[in-house]
């Protein structure tokens, strides 16, 4: 297949705002150098089951909806830059899964099937407009593609961001003996932070815990890191954290289903080109060549599947490159649009 590049704008261009142009020419909005204040506090707290609410924060009135679904452990403040390029031509969501942000906690496992739950009683709790266009990132594209599997009513359209390699024992089978090491170790070490959670410990953590506290955002505010100490200070978090990863050794560790299929829904899988550059060269083709099977396959899932390579990108597309998600974006819901005329 011929590599198509974005023609893109760099990291650091990013960080002094250059104005981004949006696919469909309705004019320039500056990307955020740094997350607003507004992340500090809850946007709308949706009900999805008794005694439970989710975090979601919509901007936009226009055109199909597309919802923003998150990457492992990471909360609305990932799609910081992206969000407001969106909104300037439709509506937009992201939202906070259960157990991260302003979410409560939800039942344990948190698996996929647990996450893809969720998300259909907040869609509709929500009266958020179908079909919609969902975009997922890293973990999050597994969670979406699984949503479309289920309720293919509801998705007009898929956009999924840097799916990491599945089966990766397949192409680098030491590697995958040294993660599930590292992953024992670190699932400890989340035991251990979970434990001072509960003790109330974090906030002055003694030596031990002091690695469960990380290091403050720089580019966030004081109030707007202060909320993410809050939340990531409690079991809830610590608790939702390591079940998620537990899942995502599971997820990860076994090939792309041969049952997924999307039929002809427009997918776009974009690829980022420095997914694995901080790792040795040894280990880095196999690794590739894991992940480029995995998006292959995914592509393959519908018969108007494509991928792209976005240029001067890590594994965060959507902090390195957002405007390329835009242009994905609008791309996709041109196909949704010729397909219902």
């Amino acid at each position: 297949m011929k590599r198509k590049r974005w023609i893109g704008r760099g990291f650091f261009c990013l960080v002094l705002a250059v104005g981004a142009v949006h696919a469909d020419g309705t004019g320039s909005v500056a990307v955020p150098e740094r997350i607003p204040d507004s992340y500090a506090q809850a946007a709308q707290r949706i009900s999805v089951a008794p005694g439970r609410k989710l975090n979601l924060r919509c901007e936009g009135n226009r055109g199909p909806t597309v919802l923003l679904e998150a990457g492992s452990h990471a909360d609305t403040t990932t799609w910081f830059r992206l969000q407001p390029l969106l909104a300037a031509s439709t509506k937009v969501c992201s939202y906070d899964r259960a157990g991260y942000g302003f979410s409560d906690e939800g039942p344990q496992p948190r698996s996929l099937d647990a996450d893809v739950s969720d998300l259909h009683a907040l869609i509709h709790h929500a009266g958020l407009a179908t079909p919609l266009v969902l975009v997922g990132h890293s973990r999050g594209s597994n969670i979406v593609r699984l949503y479309a599997e289920r309720y293919p009513a509801d998705v007009g359209a898929l956009v999924l961001l840097d799916p990491p390699a599945q089966d990766i024992a397949a192409f680098a089978p030491d590697w995958a003996k040294q993660e599930q090491a590292v992953n024992d170790e670190r699932y400890a070490f989340i035991r251990q932070c979970a434990t001072g959670a509960e003790h109330h410990q974090l906030a002055s953590p003694p030596p031990p815990l002091q690695r469960c506290v990380a290091a403050a955002n720089p580019l966030a505010s004081d109030k707007v890191n202060a909320a993410t100490f809050a939340y990531k200070s409690t079991p809830a978090f610590w608790r939702t954290l390591l079940s998620e990863l537990q899942d995502n050794a599971v997820v990860f560790g076994q090939p792309v289903s041969s049952q997924e299929h999307h039929g002809a829904m427009p997918l776009m899988v974009l690829t980022a080109s420095d997914t694995y550059a901080d790792l040795s060269s040894d280990v880095r083709p196999s690794l590739e060549a894991a992940r480029d099977k995995t998006q292959a396959q995914i592509v393959a899932t519908s018969t108007r599947g494509q991928r792209v390579v976005v240029d001067q990108s890590s594994h965060d597309i959507q902090l390195d490159q957002p405007q390329a998600v835009v242009d994905a974006v609008v791309r996709v819901t041109q196909q949704m649009g010729a397909a219902g005329r």
